[in-house]
């Protein structure tokens, strides 16, 4: 079961344990820079608001209407991530762009896949920013036109069909739960902190700026979950234009630049995981061109304000409460 609720998708599996919860919301932040280097994790900027499309039925796009499922809004070329919230329940959970995977670049399957691993672990795993392009390092996610050649989908499959993300969770076996609650002698696990005449473009995920951040490999293995029950959801992403004439609501204001924010001496940050061994990339994501890179070859100038920055105020965070502390003094922008 999936529900919205305060901006974040909650999945339950009642049927499976009543520990079975595991939340999903999706955090405004800042682009880091598209230059080749690598840049530690900005912060967050508060939560992207989320609206059930089933609501805007007489005005949304049928295509829109056919995935169901939430909408979210996004200005052109705005950055995010993805923040897991897991108390003690683990879960395998896949991140899609369109059809295409954000750990692997396959094609969206209903399964999980080890080989390569095509999924996350909560609550080993407090959040993701972008595409896995090398061991411990990832693209920023950044929100683009479907049309133009940058999204991740359309470069791995050719096609401009779906945009936006798909999310699928699997809870941990109930017996394999219990298991795991006697062996920590009932410890806690860490705690880390759902019709338009002329419609413009829809909107996909784009691979931005590199970003040291670890996949971590699943130490549980794919017979903890419980691939009998899942719950899937699409995330259908809008442009302002699109979120003002479907809801009504003005989208966010743009956050302000990755410049702008650190030469006000304001924080990034950097996660230690402790032990836990990090994913490799697979060579289909290797092969990814970031938008900047594309916009060279395209003689276009996709990214403004892209010059680099000195990320020198750099916070590390341990994984026990990591989430709630990942964010821009004072809350949010």
């Amino acid at each position: 079961m999936i529900t919205l609720e305060h901006d974040s998708l909650v999945f339950r599996f009642p049927e499976v344990h009543e520990a079975a919860r595991c939340s999903i919301d999706f955090q405004r932040t800042l682009r880091i820079p598209d230059d080749g280097l690598d840049y530690p994790l900005p912060p967050g900027l508060g939560g992207f608001p989320l609206r059930h499309l089933d609501d805007y039925a007489r005005q949304a796009p049928r295509d829109w209407l056919r995935r169901g499922g939430v909408l979210m809004p996004m200005h052109q070329a705005e950055a995010m991530w993805i923040s897991f919230g897991a108390e003690s329940y683990p879960f395998a959970v896949k991140i899609a762009a369109g059809k295409a995977c954000a750990l692997t670049g396959d094609a969206w399957t209903n399964h999980l896949n080890t080989d390569p691993q095509d999924y996350l672990v909560l609550p080993e795993q407090p959040w993701l920013d972008g595409f896995c392009v090398a061991k411990g390092i990832v693209r920023q996610f950044v929100a683009m036109p479907l049309g133009e050649g940058y999204s991740v989908e359309e470069q791995l499959t050719g096609a401009a069909e779906h945009g936006g993300l798909q999310i699928i969770a699997y809870p941990m076996k109930a017996e394999r739960y219990e298991a795991l609650i006697d062996e920590q002698s009932a410890e806690s696990g860490p705690a880390y902190g759902v019709v338009m005449d002329s419609a413009p473009p829809d909107m996909g995920l784009a691979p931005g700026g590199r970003m040291r951040q670890e996949i971590y490999e699943d130490e549980y293995g794919l017979d903890a979950w419980d691939q009998r029950y899942a719950s899937r959801c699409f995330v259908t992403i809008a442009n302002s234009m699109q979120w003002l004439a479907l809801t009504g609501e003005r989208p966010p204001t743009e956050p302000p630049t990755a410049r702008d924010y650190s030469d006000a001496g304001l924080p990034w940050f950097d996660f230690y995981g402790g032990d836990l061994e990090a994913l490799a990339e697979t060579e289909r994501m290797r092969g990814l061109v970031s938008v900047a890179r594309l916009g060279e070859q395209k003689a276009e100038t996709p990214l403004p304000e892209n010059e680099s920055i000195d990320a020198a105020n750099v916070l590390t965070l341990r994984a026990a409460g990591a989430t709630r502390v990942r964010e821009m003094p004072g809350g949010g922008a």
